[in-house]
């Protein structure tokens, strides 16, 4: 099956509208990994992602009846541009579907190509499954995003110019995964000719499709899927891509948001350019394959494979960064409320940089601070500062891996609300669009009463919101019917530290 594909990439024509990207030295990240690192840099393809390679290589092997009738896809961004951008190249009507959630950048970007569009549903799935309907209705070639050969092939040629680029040893390269696309056509590429290097994925650990699949030896369909990096939000991996995947992949790995951010700013420090939280997924993961394995002295290629983000996000990119990067902790301390306990818990802390500080008188006993504290040195430096302040008689809860207390909290605390009964704490993913929470709160009506509300703007797909609802115990299935109902991706969080500390009634804390 290898050597098919090899003929297939080998044969695959790209080059009329996609370049060959540097394979360029990170020398920063390089010298504090002490291997060599380099960065293929795919975002620098026309439209900033190596979806451009497959689509163009898939319409070019339509036959001219089928280039008449026109082509239809699915994408919230990426494989959008690259069809469209092909498209009109090759004198093509394009139409692309694309969900309602989709960032203003991308529509427009996707519209000023050339290329008609529909928005339809709140998911990249609902999207997908009108997209198919039409093109069947309309007789048009719908031009799958990844599950495809001619595609895969498309993708693999950046595997063929990695190896002409480096003729080196290489140990192995990382390849962000959403659909599956990008590391068949790698995988396929590359352990054809070259078997000793290794091929890993990575995968957001909120969208690991593959790694569950090659848990479980057969492809599985996700509940839900993390919204952050929303190139590799996929709920199932593609067939023909598993099929390779599991003779040619050798392993995949999981990554948090924050270690996306820390890679981000990795790419950005070594490049000075801005990778979107997919393009920056390969890199987190070969960070955490360096760190697992103690490696040394080897070269290691990240794909950087893509750099479509809305600026707006980068508010929330730097703020993690430094967590991801595990450069600073978030911690909750509690503190004698009398004069002298602030000077007092500085002096504990010692010479540590404190990135923030949050507090608010609760009762005249004790106080609790909502602290960051840089730790540059790593996870081991939190661990001794934890030790220090737990031996100096402060009780101490780490909140650097709480996604509520990082997400809301922090700009929330404010006190307690003494006489407030009956709440249960809630994490929403609102659709970003006009009328999400009217619908919200239309659903709900007045059977309950929202007692604490807190949003961000992530510049995602998704608004995350935090919502304090009193819900009588006697009420509670009937709520959960509301819920069912609304069908909006949420977590209860009532029992949730930073809740009980910061935001709970005191019984609760």
């Amino acid at each position: 099956m290898l050597y098919s594909y090899l003929e297939r990439i080998l044969k695959a024509r790209v080059y009329e509208i996609a370049k060959e990207t540097p394979l360029e030295s990170m020398g920063r990240l390089s010298g504090r990994l002490q291997n060599a690192v380099l960065l293929k840099r795919e975002d620098l393809q026309p439209v900033f992602s190596f979806k451009l390679r497959g689509a163009h290589n898939k319409l070019l092997q339509l036959s001219e009846e089928a280039r008449q009738r026109g082509v239809i896809a699915a994408s919230a961004g990426n494989h959008a541009q690259g069809v469209a951008l092909s498209a009109r190249k090759l004198g093509i009507s394009a139409r692309i579907v694309m969900p309602r959630t989709t960032p203003p950048i991308k529509i427009e970007a996707v519209r000023d190509l050339g290329a008609e569009i529909d928005l339809v549903g709140n998911t990249y799935d609902e999207a997908y499954q009108y997209a198919l309907a039409l093109a069947e209705k309309q007789v048009c070639t719908f031009i799958h995003p990844y599950d495809d050969p001619e595609v895969i092939a498309g993708q693999g040629t950046v595997a063929m110019e990695i190896l002409r680029q480096y003729p080196e040893p290489l140990h192995a390269i990382f390849v962000p995964v959403g659909g599956g696309g990008l590391i068949a056509g790698v995988a396929a590429y590359v352990k054809a000719l070259s078997p000793e290097i290794r091929v890993i994925g990575v995968e957001p650990d909120d969208a690991s499709s593959l790694y569950q699949a090659l848990q479980v030896g057969e492809r599985v369909v996700l509940d839900q899927v993390g919204i952050f990096a929303d190139g590799a939000a996929v709920r199932q991996v593609g067939k023909e891509p598993f099929r390779i995947a599991r003779e040619a992949v050798d392993e995949v790995l999981l990554v948090d948001s924050d270690a996306i951010c820390a890679a981000i700013m990795d790419i950005f420090e070594d490049t000075r350019s801005i990778a979107e939280p997919a393009g920056a997924l390969a890199v987190a993961g070969l960070k955490q394959y360096v760190e697992r394995e103690g490696l040394r002295g080897q070269s290691l290629v990240a794909i950087d494979s893509g750099a479509n983000i809305n600026f707006d996000r980068l508010r929330h990119v730097a703020e993690r960064a430094e967590l991801g990067e595990r450069r600073e902790a978030l911690f909750c301390v509690t503190i004698p409320e009398q004069r002298g306990s602030f000077l007092a818990f500085c002096e504990a802390i010692g010479k540590r940089g404190i990135t923030e500080f949050n507090y608010r008188y609760g009762d005249s006993g004790e106080a609790h601070v909502f602290v960051g504290i840089q730790t540059r040195n790593g996870s081991h430096v939190k661990d001794q500062l934890l030790h220090d302040l737990h031996q100096k008689g402060y009780s101490v809860v780490d909140m650097s891996d709480n996604e509520m207390a990082k997400l809301h909290v922090r700009y929330m605390v404010g006190g307690q609300a003494s006489k407030l009964k009956d709440e249960v704490l809630y994490r929403f993913e609102f659709p970003e669009r006009p009328g999400a929470l009217l619908r919200f709160l239309t659903h709900m009506g007045s059977r309950w009463n929202i007692s604490l509300f807190h949003y961000r703007n992530h510049g995602a797909a998704y608004g995350r919101v935090l919502a304090g609802i009193q819900v009588p115990p006697a009420e509670k299935i009937e709520f959960q019917i509301f819920l069912d109902e609304l069908a909006y991706t949420c977590q209860e969080e009532t029992d949730n530290p930073a809740y009980r500390l910061f935001l709970g009634p005191p019984s609760a804390s």
